[in-house]
């Protein structure tokens, strides 16, 4: 009897197979009987903060969270951008704040200055409708502005602190900025904060929060890292997810860009640089244009290979053990080379060229939203690509999103927050001395602005910049369980890479703690070596240094080893002759010493 085996590839039958098993997420669920709150169901202060803010009811992210905020439950909501979420952890604060106590009792983190401005600005509306009397103190703090302002803030009594991870770290860690009061922290937008490279600034401000509070994390997608994050801060959290009423942990991302075919590998540099993925796998038709965007993306300051199939194997599982070991950021492939790939931690597929088999853009994309993970696909189209690519998604049933590509305004934006941050962060990292060294350039720095040449110190900040090209966003590993240990061991790590001149003061310091007889230098002639025994036979040789070279003739030689191996064989040869021929010889010998003079003897 023959089976026929079928599979469904639609979009459709994927999702309908990952409905019928269970999500397992280390969040609890929202409760059964949960009830949402409507207006008139909130408290006083919180209906008054609606008020200011016109709002006719509450959007669905609100009427659910809302209540879980109030009783004091840790939460994790998942819910995109303009759904209200702004609103749903900024409302209860009106009730959970003290306007009498003058210390900080809230802080909210965000990835940019201008979210930080726009939460702000919100808190500040709703705040506007309370009683002049009972109104907040909030205070935006970010980067790129000076100290002084924000300081004063926080002595004057911000109950509220909206700003980004770097600069609190900075306020922290000067001590302008206590937490040792804080009841509530917010966590808004922790996919774009991962992004960002905020993770180890999130990790140190941990440090300075109080055990005792509240928790509470926002997010537009919640890859698997982001929960790692919710793991870090949150304390046995309520998961909510307002898409439609499920939790989309392993939701897939299609999005695709139209340009002319001739901008194709600039518009990859630049989503690469706009989406900042810790590894990603490039798809490519042909190995010549493999070889191409591996050499562009290269020179373009990324870390990355390629794999065709004229790839030795060996060469293959090299390439391919570098990607799982977190050494190669990106990988392009053709699709022959790129089957039995399987890589848990890609976040991104770029697609530079659209598959000829069609049915490749389900097997390309599959590559990364693995084992529960959320993943983003992204298809570089031209004007004659894009039916085809449309066809592929209504074949599939795939939710494909056609964007515009970035401007270049929002690309200055993103890159210049994502400099600011680098920079800050070496910053906080550097000695006294180094401090003291750097002042004396301030003067300069200043000096170049006000003439009119900030060319110069921008191309210090292009070069700072390029060199954080081929690093990968710092976040939680997958699999670990504690993420200081993630820190741990990446900043263990980037010490292994930062040069063979660190490695090589590490061997030597090493040396210099083994015992001098076990010491030994690679560059040294061995008759210089420490060695006590070595020293005394040297002490004995009197000649002068050619007399290797030129030894003394005696009269008296003394015999040599060739001496003795021919005298060896001289006695081999006489055991092996004849008896006979041994007896003429010393007949013959006898004769010769019987003539011999007498004056001899």
């Amino acid at each position: 009897m023959a089976y026929e085996a079928v599979f469904d590839l639609t979009q459709k039958a994927q999702n309908e197979a990952k409905a019928e098993r269970k999500l397992q997420t280390p969040f609890s669920e929202p409760d059964a009987d949960a009830e949402t709150m409507a207006v008139e169901d909130l408290p006083e202060r919180l209906r008054q903060g609606v008020e200011a803010l016109g709002w006719p009811a509450l959007m669905p992210v609100q009427s659910e969270a809302i209540p879980y905020i109030l009783d004091g439950r840790d939460l994790i909501v998942q819910s995109r951008t303009g759904s209200g979420k702004t609103g749903a952890f900024l409302l209860p604060l009106l009730e959970k704040l003290d306007a009498r106590e003058k210390t900080t009792q809230a802080l909210v983190l965000c990835p940019t200055r201008e979210l930080a401005s726009q939460i702000h600005a919100e808190f500040e509306r709703m705040n506007a409708g309370l009683p002049e009397k009972e109104r907040l103190n909030a205070i935006p703090v970010y980067g790129g502005v000076g100290y002084g302002p924000q300081i004063e803030a926080f002595e004057k009594g911000a109950q509220l602190v909206v700003g980004t991870p770097g600069r609190v770290l900075d306020h922290l860690s000067r001590g302008t900025l206590r937490l040792d009061n804080l009841r509530t922290i917010i966590l808004d937008e922790a996919d774009e904060m991962l992004s960002m490279g905020f993770f180890p600034d999130m990790i140190r401000v941990r440090r300075f929060l109080p055990k005792e509070r509240d928790s509470y994390m926002f997010s537009a997608t919640m890859p698997y890292q982001v929960q790692r994050i919710g793991q870090e801060f949150l304390t046995d959290p309520v998961f909510i997810a307002t898409a439609g009423g499920a939790i989309h942990v392993d939701r897939m991302a299609h999005r695709a860009y139209q340009v002319q075919p001739m901008d194709k590998d600039r518009t990859l540099a630049t989503l690469i640089e706009w989406e900042n993925p810790t590894a990603a796998i490039i798809f490519a038709n042909t190995r010549r244009e493999v070889e191409y965007l591996a050499t562009f993306l290269n020179n373009y300051g990324y870390n990355a290979a390629g794999i065709s199939s004229d790839l030795t194997q060996k060469a293959r599982e090299k390439t391919m053990k570098r990607l799982r070991d977190g050494e190669l950021r990106f990988l392009v492939a053709t699709d022959v080379a790129a089957r039995g790939i399987d890589v848990e931690d890609l976040s991104h597929v770029f697609q530079y060229d659209i598959p000829q088999d069609r049915e490749y853009y389900v097997h390309r994309s599959g590559r990364t939203a693995r084992a529960g993970k959320a993943g983003v696909s992204i298809a570089i189209v031209t004007a004659s690509d894009a039916p085809t690519l449309r066809e592929i998604a209504r074949k599939y049933d795939i939710p494909l999103e056609e964007r515009e590509m970035p401007t270049d305004a929002e690309m200055a934006s993103r890159v210049g927050q994502r400099l600011t941050n680098l920079l800050e962060d070496r910053l906080r990292g550097r000695s006294n001395m180094e401090r003291e060294r750097q002042a004396r350039f301030v003067a300069v720095a200043r000096q170049l602005v006000e003439e009119g040449e900030p060319e110069v110190l921008a191309m210090l900040l292009d070069q700072a910049y390029q060199n954080s090209l081929d690093r990968a966003p710092a976040g939680p590993a997958m699999d670990r369980s504690e993420s200081e240990y993630d820190v741990q061991q990446r900043e263990a790590r980037e010490a292994r890479e930062s040069g063979d001149d660190r490695r090589g003061r590490r061997r030597r310091d090493e040396d210099d703690e083994r015992p001098r007889s076990r010491r030994r230098s690679r560059t040294e002639d061995p008759d210089e070596r420490p060695d006590e025994a070595h020293a005394d036979a040297r002490d004995d040789v009197s000649a002068p240094a050619d007399a290797d070279r030129h030894p003394a003739r005696d009269d008296a030689r003394q015999p040599d080893d060739a001496d003795r191996q021919r005298a060896e064989r001289s006695a081999d040869a006489d055991a092996e002759a004849p008896k006979k021929k041994r007896r003429r010889r010393k007949k013959k010998s006898s004769a010769k010493t019987d003539e011999q003079p007498a004056d001899q003897d």
